[in-house]
């Protein structure tokens, strides 16, 4: 549905893994001679083997096994096919070589046809009460799960997720994956330049009060969903520069009110560009809807989109950073 239209962005995208240019070392085979135990979603894990046929849901989790260069120990994904041009970025060989099992969410028969041994997939990113798709349920037809952190439910109601900076667990699972799969050097090869580049554009960002407010809009008209400070837009707009107008709100994406839209007045307001409603439709009805004709993003026609997999922890974090970084300098202090 979207494409990078321009070649300094598709520079941009690339560089989040290797920079313009370089050459993608390829994964070594990983041969561990004792099984690995990891912390994942707070609990001690214990997978006895390397998973050779690795089942993903959803675009950034697909991605970030492309960039850790593991294609090889992919059985397939699943994704719906709105997530934009998927011939555009820096892992097209990852999609063109993994098998695309499903436009829909995962299932234990898509799993169990594709003869996974660890399903790579999130709380509402995969993995679903509704249904019993769980990692208790997939283990108890021998089959391992991980789960992405960034959706680690964290207690304070029965839904709420992350227990983390949103960046802190893109880290944290690049550093998980890279000693599961013996890709260790690559995981901090990754993790040390996404945080060299995130670093740069800090260093630019607007300071004090002359940061921008900003509200995530992802979809809905009669109630807004958005992220609150432990989805990966908290710090893709922090680290750009600006503040998250939802930071006290403890979940990751999540739904609230239009009146708390209105009463936190962002100065620019970013939408997740992906679904059957375009960013254009989106801009269009958040320029047109009478409770925010008084927010200052709206007055002001300050609203910039990004793809949906800028927006949830991917290993196109750091880009989203850097693109949303130059926007938010353009707004004028005191707005």
């Amino acid at each position: 549905m979207r494409t990078q239209l321009l070649a300094t962005a598709l520079c941009l995208a690339a560089t989040a893994v290797t920079g313009c240019g370089a050459t993608v070392e390829p994964a070594r085979d990983a041969k561990p001679s004792s099984s690995v135990t990891l912390t994942n979603c707070g609990r001690q894990v214990t997978y006895d083997k390397v998973p050779e046929r690795v089942v993903t849901n959803d675009v950034g989790i697909t991605e970030l096994m492309f960039a850790l260069g593991l294609e090889d120990r992919m059985a397939g994904f699943a994704m719906p096919d709105d997530k934009g041009d998927l011939r555009a970025v820096p892992w097209k060989d990852g999609y063109d070589k993994v098998k695309w099992l499903s436009k829909d969410q995962l299932t234990k028969e898509n799993v169990l046809n594709a003869r996974a041994d660890l399903v790579f997939a999130g709380w509402n990113y995969g993995f679903r009460e509704d249904g019993g798709f769980t990692p208790d349920a997939l283990k108890k037809l021998g089959i391992a799960s991980y789960i992405l952190t960034e959706s680690c439910h964290n207690g304070r109601t029965k839904s709420s997720r992350g227990i983390m900076p949103p960046l802190d667990a893109l880290y944290a699972d690049l550093a998980n994956l890279g000693e599961l799969f013996g890709v260790e050097k690559r995981a901090a090869t990754l993790i040390a330049d996404f945080k060299r580049r995130i670093a740069h554009v800090r260093a630019k960002a607007p300071k004090g009060s002359d940061r921008p407010s900003v509200f995530l809009y992802d979809s809905g008209q009669d109630t807004p969903f958005t992220s609150g400070r432990y989805g990966a837009p908290e710090q893709i707009i922090t680290e750009a520069g600006g503040v998250n107008v939802m930071h006290d709100v403890a979940d990751s994406w999540t739904t609230v009110g239009w009146e708390s839209v209105v009463r936190r007045n962002p100065d620019v307001i970013v939408i997740c560009d992906y679904g059957d409603v375009s960013a254009q439709q989106k801009k269009k009805f958040l320029l047109s809807h009478p409770p925010l004709r008084n927010v200052s993003a709206v007055r002001h026609r300050r609203i910039i989109s990004l793809d949906y997999a800028d927006l949830v922890e991917s290993p196109r974090n750091p880009s989203a950073i850097a693109r949303l970084g130059a926007y938010l300098r353009t707004v004028p202090a005191g707005r």
